[in-house]
């Protein structure tokens, strides 16, 4: 049984990193040719990102992939549609917590021994809820998360590209004029489209860092932001949710009560999961109830967690449409899973790996529950 949930453990961090589900559009102006999986973007737990890659062949050439994240927000926006950065703000943000939370979950549910149980989960406990609070509150605590996060949020403030000269592409917007402000000045600056992973190393996250801040500071000059800058996660979480809503649509009188309300819930779920993990440090007390199989269940049940999180915030993007945008369409449920039709495009929206690996991570930990199950019944 803990050879098993040692097993789940370990495909636990795997699927942190890993394509948990793909969404690509198709239309006539997206020849194959040059968009082989039409316009496709990956979700991970913890941010969304490019899945385009470069075509190379005789009729096209390109220097770096298009950026299929921002294509697709182009497309969704003449319908009112908001970027999609603009949804599951606190679950990619938190993402790095819950998931060393239900680490720390499973070791607990390895333990047969409540005293030794409760000294795993509260020291565990104890060291999440630190980490969590230096990288919410804390100046500067938006250091503590992980690079994929963090270049997730910068790569959803570059501008698509705007023309060519002599070879290069062009960016647009604030983040092109950071860029060439600061390569006048002899910076050197990469942006995450240009770059080969998804994940960035400790190096590449303090440069994506000081892009963030460069772009919070040129707010801050134009009075859109109130706050210098402090680095706490809370900060940077609620300045770009905003500044996501407000990309192509600029209604502060709509933002605003949305950033409002994110604000309460990054504080909610906070207290939300220190709440948790003291309830199943007292339920650990004993190899019996609820509290000790929610060890299991909760994480077991991760694929299911994803799926309704996930079809939630389709839900969302549907039915709060901007009315700023060019097309008005009634609000519309976007496919979850399969293949649907939203004007002259084809949307298809399929598992990848990542689901793949939560199935066998659940499958797995349900094998060890039932183990487990029938330890104590023969005791």
């Amino acid at each position: 049984m803990g050879l098993l949930t040692l097993v789940a453990l370990g495909l636990l961090a795997v699927i942190f990193y890993m394509p948990i589900w793909w969404v690509s559009l198709t239309a006539p102006n997206y020849p194959p040719e040059a968009f082989p999986d039409g316009v496709k973007i990956h979700f991970h737990l913890n941010g969304v990102f490019n899945g385009c890659s470069k075509i190379e062949s005789r009729e096209i050439t390109e220097e770096v992939a298009l950026d299929c994240v921002h294509e697709m927000d182009t497309i969704n926006h003449y319908v009112g549609m908001y970027p999609i950065a603009a949804g599951g703000p606190v679950e990619r943000g938190f993402s790095q917590f819950l998931m060393v939370f239900l680490a720390v979950m499973m070791l607990g549910f390895i333990c047969t021994k409540p005293k030794i149980r409760m000294v795993i989960l509260g020291l565990g406990f104890a060291g999440i809820g630190v980490w969590m609070y230096l990288s919410i509150y804390s100046d500067n605590g938006f250091n503590l998360q992980n690079g994929g996060y963090v270049e997730a949020l910068v790569t959803s403030l570059d501008q698509e590209a705007t023309g060519e000269s002599e070879g290069k592409v062009i960016i647009g917007g604030i983040v092109g004029a950071l860029r060439q402000s600061l390569e006048k000045s002899g910076i050197s600056v990469v942006l995450p489209s240009e770059r080969g992973g998804s994940e960035a190393a400790a190096s590449d996250k303090t440069q994506l860092i000081s892009q963030l801040r460069l772009n919070y500071e040129k707010d801050l000059q134009h009075k859109r932001v109130d706050q210098p800058w402090n680095g706490s996660s809370f900060q940077v979480m609620s300045w770009h949710y905003g500044k996501s809503l407000g990309r192509y649509f600029n209604n502060q009188e709509e933002i605003v009560p949305l950033i409002r309300n994110l604000k309460l819930a990054i504080n909610i779920v906070f207290a939300g999961l220190i709440g948790a993990m003291l309830l199943l440090i007292f339920g650990a007390r004993k190899n019996s109830g609820i509290l000790y199989w929610l060890l299991v269940l909760v994480p077991l049940a991760l694929p299911l967690f994803f799926v309704i999180d996930y079809a939630a915030w389709l839900w969302w993007y549907g039915h709060t449409l901007n009315d700023m945008g060019a097309f008005t369409v009634k609000p519309f449920m976007p496919t979850v899973f399969g293949q649907g039709k939203v004007a002259q495009f084809a949307t298809h929206s399929y598992p990848s790996l990542g689901f793949g690996l939560m199935m066998v991570f659940s499958v797995v930990l349900a094998i060890a529950a039932l183990i487990r199950k029938n330890q104590f019944k023969d005791r």
